[in-house]
């Protein structure tokens, strides 16, 4: 299996992560966990902070199209699954977000910045489950995805 590995996209977009999650705790003092800003913005507790949380997932959502207008193509996407290994997949993470008080924005760019001892051991088994996982899908079940 060919992996491709974009060193200096991947170091520019960790970079944007990075400076969009400091910018939003330097404003709002609030933590970039996509999952919570997602889950504020369905189902709000208050009025309160839904703006924000809605301008940011459009600007999550919109990215594409402003690839697409800089550079006149849209990235390659394959995803090797069907819509329903999708959806479970998606329902899987939904339990394991909450489990886990959080997602792997929230820990892995957030938590870890703020040398949080729960954010340390969420990332420690985010990382250890995909190694887990990576190693049962291609070398005992042979999927090769």
């Amino acid at each position: 299996m060919i992996t491709d590995f974009t060193p200096v996209a991947s170091l520019i977009g960790g970079a944007l992560i990075g400076l969009a999650a400091v910018v939003l705790m330097l404003t709002l003092g609030r933590v970039m966990g996509a999952t919570g800003i997602l889950a504020g913005a369905i189902f709000p507790s208050t009025s309160d902070g839904r703006g924000w949380r809605l301008t940011l997932l459009l600007g999550m959502v919109s990215g594409p199209w402003f690839f697409k207008l800089l550079t006149g193509s849209t990235p390659a996407i394959d995803v090797p699954v069907s819509p329903l290994m999708i959806a479970i997949g998606g329902l899987i993470v939904g339990v394991g977000v909450t489990l886990g008080s959080g997602c792997t924005s929230g820990h892995g760019v957030c938590g870890l910045a703020r040398i949080s001892r729960r954010s340390i051991v969420a990332v420690l088994t985010f990382m250890l489950s995909t190694v887990v996982t990576v190693y049962v899908v291609r070398h005992v079940l042979g999927l090769g995805l």
